[in-house]
Formats: structure tokens, sequence, C-alpha cells
């Protein structure tokens, strides 16, 4: 299979029109789906996460897999979304009979969070926008009600997530529903277009209309967390991990592709003193004979390096983000106007996660660089950031989901705007990192040492995600015997550099989303081996420019797909 990537608009098939069909149908019954990625039509409802909405959704998946075997691909852009449609819907329904829909809780990716977030996206300038926003605050009750019906489902079948999960949960539920909580500030802090704070202020009706609206979705908060506190929390296991079984089915869903996982595991550690080896001698070079530990005190001392408050670190990050984009613009990338528009964001919250949120397919809501600063965090080191920008940013994120939702005469919108595959894009993010080494962009020893530190870290994790999981044999550093949180943890602290506040809930965030870490370093592999072979391939005819824009035209696959499609 290989697409073409020529100009000319392609004409639709009989297998767009299913995969265009099968999102419709998922944003219908997924309005927080639909906001995350600008579709309009459902601002003012929230999806449903009862029992029988996940058994429409896998009715759906099901109506659509019988529709591509009754459909034959007429080029290969077809070929590819079909492979690539396929693969999504039957990982997902696997996932599905595995129950994985109903017990879905953990610190970062489930409907606690989702329920939450989906204001962050939303349109909040005019009067209308903020009366949509009190709607949707409204719906919120329903929603949990919903929400909760499943996790009870789950419980009765003895499938609750692991303790540590449910209090972190319990926490964020308590935190976004306090008097100085998410809900609270969403409603004080409304305003009309983009005045400075004490101007604009909303309507005196619509304020009030607000206010009980947000307080109604808090009060729904609070109840979730009486919940989980009361019936989840006295059922939840103690260990974190989750099996060999369901960790190697979240592995295919997170890289839409199958490894072996023991190698991975080994693979991981040895990545690892690969990586802090070059660290340590960029260490010495920082300062003679510095440690890891001691090239990172000098350069945090540096007041040329260091920045004060989120209001200079979004600042920089915006400039940082800018002059990234000019620069690749001019020779390596071909960047389409409207993608060279990325607003750099502080979150509204304060978990400690870095994300990036794409652009509405009509680029009216640009792609947005996200960051949620612990509020025990008020500096920032450059030197550690650097490589951040370019990973979330452009060539990152930015450039590869900006540059798939451009494609419209080229790929239908579900490959556009419905399918996200992990190992795809963290590990094209992770790549775009150590492209921006080989340009040229990180030869200042500082700012190199920064990208191996959080290169350090994607290494650190993969063996720790899988070996958590999995119940493997710790290393001799760690004592020995079967990992579990406490190694984690020490592992983590020994090799990973950063606020403590960032590496809880990094650490959290591990424990409780199986599979989803590893995919950073392990989708950068596979991206690195699928480049590797087509350059031994074609020898001194392979264009790294033709590759990137071929490879990017693909949109966002499993990786399996994308090797198939890419090699023959």
């Amino acid at each position: 299979m290989t697409e073409t990537t020529s100009d000319a608009t392609r004409s639709r098939t009989a297998i767009d029109t299913i995969a265009d069909a099968h999102l419709d149908a998922e944003l219908a019954l997924d309005p927080i789906a639909a906001t995350s990625i600008g579709a309009p039509g459902f601002e003012t409802e929230l999806t449903d996460y009862s029992p029988s909405a996940n058994a429409e959704r896998s009715a759906l998946r099901r109506k659509t897999l019988a529709a591509l075997d009754d459909a034959e691909p007429v080029d290969d852009v077809d070929r590819v979304t079909t492979a690539a449609l396929r693969e999504r819907l039957s990982v997902e329904e696997e996932l599905y009979a595995a129950g994985t829909d109903e017990s879905s809780l953990n610190v970062i990716a489930s409907p606690v969070q989702s329920l939450r977030s989906v204001y962050d996206l939303m349109a909040k300038k005019t009067a209308d926008d903020w009366a949509t926003v009190a709607t949707r605050l409204r719906k919120t009750p329903a929603a949990m009600d919903a929400y909760v019906e499943s996790l009870r489902t789950a419980l009765q079948r003895g499938d609750v997530s692991a303790r540590r999960q449910v209090e972190r949960c319990v926490d964020q539920a308590r935190g976004f529903a306090a008097a100085d909580g998410f809900f609270a500030e969403l409603a004080s802090g409304a305003r009309l277009g983009d005045a400075p704070e004490g101007a604009d202020e909303l309507p005196g009706a619509l304020q009030r209309d607000l206010n009980e609206a947000a307080g109604v979705a808090a009060s729904a908060f609070r109840r979730l967390a009486d919940v989980l506190t009361d019936e989840l929390l006295p059922a939840a296991p103690v260990p974190d991990g989750v099996g060999r079984d369901r960790y190697a089915l979240w592995s295919r869903y997170f890289l839409g592709a199958r490894i072996d996982l023991d190698e991975t595991y080994a693979w991981g550690l040895d990545e690892l003193e690969r990586i802090e080896t070059e660290m340590r001698q960029i260490a010495d070079r920082i300062k003679p004979g510095a440690s890891i530990a001691e090239a990172i005190d000098v350069l945090d001392a540096d007041p040329e390096r260091r920045l004060e408050g989120t209001d200079a670190l979004r600042a920089w990050m915006q400039q940082k983000s800018d002059a990234a984009v000019e620069a690749l613009s001019q020779s390596h990338f071909d960047i389409p106007q409207p993608i060279r528009r990325l607003e750099c964001c502080i979150a509204p919250t304060h978990e400690g996660g870095i994300y990036y949120t794409g652009p509405s397919e009509d680029f009216s809501r640009p792609g947005r660089m996200w960051w949620s600063v612990p509020k025990d965090v008020t500096w920032f080191g450059t030197w550690r950031e650097t490589t951040t920008v370019y990973h979330e940013g452009v060539p990152g994120h930015h450039l590869q989901v900006g540059q798939t939702v451009y494609r419209s005469e080229l790929l239908n919108r579900w490959r556009r705007m419905g399918c996200w595959v992990s190992g795809h894009g963290e590990g094209w993010a992770l790549y775009a990192e150590r492209l921006m080494a080989d340009l040229g962009f990180l030869d200042d020893p500082a700012d190199r040492f920064g990208m191996l530190d959080a290169q350090a870290m994607r290494a650190a994790r993969v063996a720790l995600d899988i070996g958590v999981h999995l119940g493997l044999e710790a290393p001799a550093q760690l004592g020995g015997g079967t990992w579990d949180a406490d190694k984690a943890w020490t592992f983590l602290t020994s090799h990973v550099n950063m606020a403590e506040g960032f590496l809880r809930f990094e650490l959290d965030r591990y424990l409780g989303w199986p599979g989803q870490a590893p995919a950073y370093k392990v989708g950068e592999r596979l991206w690195l081996s699928i480049r590797d072979e087509l350059r031994q391939r074609q020898g001194d005819a392979f264009d790294l420019t033709a590759f990137h824009r071929r490879a990017l035209d693909i949109g966002s696959v499993g990786l399996d797909v994308l090797r198939d499609t890419l090699l023959r």
C-alpha cells in the first residue's frame, strides 16, 4: 500500500462514506469527543457513559466492520482507510468485551477528567458562549449518574481500578468541586471577549445562571467522590498491576502494533543506560568532572535559563514555538498557512501534565499547547523545556495533527479528525525532538542535555510500566523482587529529574493507564525502524523531507498499518 500525495482533489469513495458515517455516528454518541475535535452541533450535551450507551458504541463498531466486509477498496487510500479502521474498531471491541468501558477510572483519561476538561476547549467569549457553557454544566448530574451506573456494573463483577487510582480520583473530584476549585473559578472568572479581568463582566442574570450551573456541576462531582469513597474504595485492589493479558491488549490499543513485551522491557533498560551515558558526557562539557546531578544543579542555578512564574513560561513557549515554525517552514517542512498558528496556554488545572489539543476542522480554533502546572511549581528551566516545545508544537504534535486536519483533498474526515493512535502520535513527537537535535536546533549542550533528560524519562517508563503491570523481576539496583509502586518510585526518582509534584502525577498516570506511557519511546523506535529500512532500501535516492511529507500525509494510524503503507 502506497498512498498518493498528489495535490489533486481525490474523488470520494464508498469506503470514505463508511468511515465518515462511522465518525458522525460516533460523535453523536460522544459529544465530548465532538468538542475535542471542534465538530459543531453538540456543544450543550455531555457524553453518556452508561452501560447501555457503551453497548450502542459497540453496536456501531460492529456495524461499521460489517460494512467494510462488503466494500471494495478502489485505490491505495481506501486500502489504508480499511486497514486502519478495521484495526482500531477491532481492538476497541476487544477492550469493550474485557469490560474496560464500564470500569474506566484513572487519574488522566477517564470520565472523571473528561467531564471537567471539556470546558477547556469550549468557546467562552460572547454571552451566547457562556449561556451554552451553563447549559452543558447543568447536564453534569445526569452524565455523572450514567457513569456511576457503569462503575457499579463493573463493581458487581469484581472489576475495580486499583486503590491508588480510586483515591486520587476522589481527590480530583473534590478538588474540582471545592470552593476554590475548577467549577467555581470557571464561573467567577467569566468575562466577555478577551478583556482583562475586571472588565466586560457578564450581564447579571447570565452570571447568576452560570454560578448556579457551576454549583450544579460541582455538586455532581462531590457525589461522585462519595460513591468512590463509600462503594468502590472498599473493593479496590491494592496492587497496581493489571496483568499480562490485559496489558497486552492495552499495548496493542496504544501502539496499533503487536510487540514482544519482554524484549521491549529489556530494551527499555538498555536504552536508558545508553541515554544516561551520553548525558554524563555532556555533563562534563557543562562543568568539567560534573555528574548528571551536578550538571542539573549548574543549569538550574543559571539565571539566564530560568523563568519565574507561569506568565513568563507561557510567553517563552510562544516565542520559541513561533521561531520554530518560521525556521522549519523555510526549509525542512511544507507548513500550510493555517498550521502556522499555535497557541501556548497555561491549563486551568494543577495536575502536572503537558499536552496538546488539535485545531478544529476549519482552524477557527487553533492547535494549543497546554501546561498544567502544580501549585508548588513556581519557576521553570528553559534547558529542560526547549525540547518540550518541539514535542508539542512544530515539528511534533502540531505539525503532525494540523497537517492531517488540513489534508481534506486526500483524506476522509475519519482519517483526519477521528483516528488517533498514541504510538504513532507520541512516537512521532519523540522522533521530532531527535530530528531537531539532528538539524542543529539543540546544539547548545544545555538544550541537548534537556532533550536527553526527557528521553531518559521516556525510556525509564518503558521498563517501569511493563515491569509493574506484568509483575516482572525488578533490576538489582532496586533490590530485585517483583516490581511494585514503591520500587517504581525509587526507580523514577533515580533516573528522572523533575519537580516532585510533576513526578508524583507521572507515576500515578503510569500505574492507572497501562501501556500508554511506553507508547512514546516504543513508538519512536518503530518510526525510526521504518525510516531506516526505507533509507537502506533506497540508498542515495532516499529523501528525508519527502519521507516526512509522505508519512505525515497518511495521518495517525496504527504503527503496523503505517509500516505496511510505507514499506509495501
